[in-house]
């Protein structure tokens, strides 16, 4: 069974990153935007990677314009945005597509390993949230609408598991 640990993303920086270097942590994947009314949840997303950090736990963000035009940035710009306005440690990676015959092979495989609501495949909006187990198994998504602190008991059932 194919693991989120056995996919490659590309960084925002260039290049490609081996999601094996979060190999045997609890993982928040996440599409991001930064013009976009659940942009906030970068707040929320910061306080869990900093709370759950030395547990085990790491966010990676990934942001995405395919709803709404609300990532028209550039890799720098995004990087700026999400340092300067949330003070955002975790990784941010290269834009994504999430949907469509484009979507980045991580999502497409999130999306079939974690269905949404009654087993609806494509993501609605950005600030989709999936966590990952510490197999790189997605074992959970969440909508937009679910705020960061609101998944806490799901990622310490999962640190203590």
């Amino acid at each position: 069974m194919t693991a989120i640990t056995d996919f490659t993303v590309r960084a925002a920086e260039g290049g490609e990153v081996s999601l094996d270097t979060w190999r045997g942590k609890v993982l928040l994947v996440v599409n991001t935007a930064s013009r976009c009314g659940f942009t906030p949840q970068y707040d929320g997303l910061e306080a869990l990677h900093r709370r759950y950090g030395g547990q085990g736990f790491e966010v990676l963000g990934f942001p995405c314009n395919q709803f709404g035009a609300q990532e028209p940035g550039d890799a720098a710009e995004i990087a700026n945005f999400c340092s300067t306005t949330f003070d955002v440690t975790f990784p941010i990676f290269a834009k994504v597509d999430v949907n469509g015959p484009a979507a980045d092979p991580l999502f497409r495989h999130l999306k079939e390993e974690a269905p949404g609501v009654l087993g609806s495949k494509s993501i609605k909006w950005n600030f989709t949230k999936f966590l990952i187990n510490r197999d790189g198994h997605a074992v959970k998504r969440y909508a937009p609408t679910v705020k960061p602190e609101d998944i806490t008991k799901d990622i310490e059932a999962l640190l203590g598991a």
